[in-house]
């Protein structure tokens, strides 16, 4: 890490009386859980996440399907908060009242379990399944409960609706499905009028939630993206700080 561009990043975050992070796959690959750019193993191996992770793969074989994503659901709820996910938590904490906020393209909890509050979730929740016809929520005790899942993934039947006896799927948002419009202008609202955007974690070529970034540079925000790779995001960066979130937030948040 660059001390001068850390440098440069902190008074970016001092200066600054809103500041919104942007977080995406790669801060949760910290914690263990896997991305849709990791390769497939076991039972999916032969198939397209892309594939899986749609309403038309749904529909021709909602066993597979949603049996990949009860193996997801699992690794999420053993997975536990790194130290970027609490570094922000404690920032948010520590200066108040600045205005801090959370947008994340994460269909986990860590950011609410390491303790950031109202937390703007673009693409859903793996935890909030919901029936595929009438999209009404799942049971507490299906939520709740930790799936026991091989390893090496297995087929299973998604539960029936308990008011119209379709079959429950993931509470995400699947390709070629839109973002919750709700979330969506919020975060755009958060974008816009954001002093500091720091990027965590995301390559920046998902859209529509990468134009979040441009959008925020365009308002004349500082944009200070944290990734140890090269991406997309970097092209939007007033401050590129190259490393993991766990390594880097503590360091330009000031809260080891």
């Amino acid at each position: 890490m660059d001390p001068a561009t850390l440098s440069a990043a902190r008074d970016a975050i001092h200066r600054a009386g809103h500041i919104v992070f942007f977080t995406g796959a790669g801060m949760s690959a910290e914690s263990g859980i896997p991305t849709f750019r990791d390769a497939l193993t076991g039972l999916w191996e032969r198939f397209d996440p892309a594939l899986l992770a749609s309403a038309e793969g749904f529909e021709s074989d909602p066993e597979l399907v949603w049996g990949w994503y009860e193996w997801r659901r699992q690794k999420v709820m053993q997975a536990a908060p790194n130290a970027g996910h609490r570094a922000i938590a404690a920032f948010t904490t520590n200066v108040r009242p600045r205005a801090v906020h959370v947008v994340t393209q994460n269909v986990d909890d860590l950011h609410e379990r390491a303790g950031s509050e109202d937390v703007v979730h673009l693409h859903g929740s793996i935890l909030a399944p919901r029936c595929f016809a009438c999209a009404t929520p799942a049971p507490p005790e299906l939520i709740n409960m930790i799936p026991d899942e091989p390893e090496g993934g297995r087929r299973l039947r998604p539960p029936p609706c308990a008011l119209c006896g379709g079959p429950v799927r993931p509470g995400v948002v699947w390709f070629g499905e839109s973002l919750p419009s709700a979330a969506f202008d919020r975060a755009t609202r958060l974008a816009q009028t954001a002093d500091t955007f720091v990027v965590v974690g995301t390559s920046g070529v998902v859209e529509p939630a990468a134009s979040l970034v441009r959008r925020a540079g365009r308002q004349g925000a500082a944009v200070i993206v944290v990734d140890p790779n090269l991406s997309a995001s970097n092209r939007e960066a007033t401050c590129w700080l190259e490393g993991s979130a766990g390594d880097v937030l503590p360091a330009l948040l000031d809260v080891r």
